[in-house]
């Protein structure tokens, strides 16, 4: 008998699917590739979802999705946003020696968890604790982050539907900020990585539109040479348009928020909050009022909105997040490993997936390669908008002008 057969017949019992972190536009088509292909399985007696993630398994507060239609689960695919709820909660080793002992008694045979590099973490220790008991369970971590810092990923769920927001956000305020021009500061999610940021650049059009800006964690921001940035651009143009990530830090590696923030706010796990409340923004758009004199200078922070907008689901996206939830599935019946989905780009534009030891990337962080950024620091290339492109989707929108076709001047010529 061969060893996906044995391990067929081996594994049997309940299924579990839970998601953590920051909800995306795209993570419930995971949860329902996972839920749907399940039923595909006589082995399979039960599905669950844990209600907010690990902290749902911890407190025992499951649904039964057996129960659910297939028409309402594909619905509820197509709705961004956790629908089972999420949870921040970041397991240790004596936190996840808890949510195996439920997941034990409750005779869970298989655990599918998406989320990010916390998430593949808990998957990881999980397994651990099951492989020291010989308990025979799955543990499939499923690929979800819009910071698209997975490391073995081309890219992740969520990530190219957020990147689509970003980049029609700015293309938008590039519109706004022609029309009446001034100086313009977009402050976006990624605390590491600075792909999110690096989408802005996808919204332009022609040479001189906005961003005409973009800074992001993988270099060094100096409050100095970014006003002198600003002012050259300023200078150039009439306007400036600016991205920045909300991750930014100077040499030694303190975030700019610290450096410019006379009080600094912190997260559940100690972390610097980096634009939850604003306050970078704010900050930067001050110091270029101040330092340039200009008085015509806003700052918005994209904030949540760049997670789960509904008008800006990249299709890609959406087909590629319910594959890897269908493919977690199916490695975790007919294989007898563990292990994290990943996402491989082949050809121009198409994909496989393959499951990787969850070591590979549990607790891990990808950012932006070299290549994806040009020399002068605060721009992108030509090989990330290549890179980029196909995964924003069908139907991009794209801004237009009016050709100038001046009129002669009658009263200024004559006097």
């Amino acid at each position: 008998m061969n060893r996906f057969r044995r391990a067929f017949l081996v594994f049997h019992g309940k299924v579990l699917v839970a998601q953590g972190g920051g909800p995306t536009a795209v993570i419930n088509q995971s949860m329902v590739g996972a839920v749907l292909e399940s039923r595909k399985f006589r082995s399979v007696e039960l599905i669950y979802g844990a209600v907010h993630g690990v902290r749902g398994i911890l407190d025992e507060d499951f649904y039964d999705l057996t129960q659910e239609t297939t028409h309402n689960l594909e619905m509820v695919a197509d709705t961004p946003s956790s629908a089972l709820g999420s949870t921040r909660d970041k397991p240790d080793l004596k936190y996840c020696q808890e949510l195996f002992k439920v997941l034990r008694a409750h005779q869970i045979g298989y655990f599918f968890y998406t989320g990010g590099n916390d998430s593949s973490d808990t998957v990881r220790i999980v397994n651990e604790e099951a492989r020291k008991a010989d308990y025979n369970m799955r543990c499939i971590h499923i690929p979800k982050t819009i910071d698209n810092d997975l490391v073995e990923n081309d890219h992740t769920p969520g990530f190219p539907s957020a990147a689509r927001y970003v980049a029609q956000a700015f293309m938008g305020i590039n519109l706004d900020n022609a029309a009446l021009p001034g100086i313009y500061i977009g402050v976006v999610m990624g605390r590491h990585a600075g792909f999110l940021t690096a989408a802005s650049a996808l919204g332009k059009k022609f040479s001189d539109d906005g961003p005409h800006l973009i800074y992001m964690p993988e270099r060094t921001f100096e409050i100095d040479a970014f006003i002198r940035d600003v002012k050259d651009v300023y200078d150039r143009y009439g306007r400036c348009v600016v991205a920045v990530s909300e991750g930014i830090h100077d040499g030694s590696g303190t975030p700019i928020i610290a450096k410019l923030a006379s009080e600094i706010e912190r997260d559940a796990h100690g972390n610097v909050q980096l634009s939850g409340t604003g306050a970078l923004a704010d900050l930067l758009t001050q110091k270029v009022k101040q330092e340039l004199k200009i008085t015509r200078v806003r700052g918005d922070t994209l904030g949540y909105i760049q997670r789960s907008f509904v008008g800006c689901v990249s299709d890609v996206d959406q087909n590629e997040a319910r594959e890897v939830g269908e493919k977690a599935v199916q490695y975790g019946m007919f294989g007898d490993r563990d292990g994290s989905v990943t996402i491989k780009r082949t050809g121009h534009y198409s994909v496989d997936y393959e499951l990787v030891p969850l070591e590979l990337v549990a607790g891990k962080t990808r950012t932006m390669p070299d290549e994806f950024i040009t020399a002068s620091g605060h721009d992108v290339t030509d090989d990330f908008r290549l890179y980029l492109r196909p995964l924003l989707g069908k139907g991009m929108p794209d801004a237009h002008r009016l050709r100038p076709n001046k009129v002669p001047k009658i009263l200024a010529e004559s006097s």
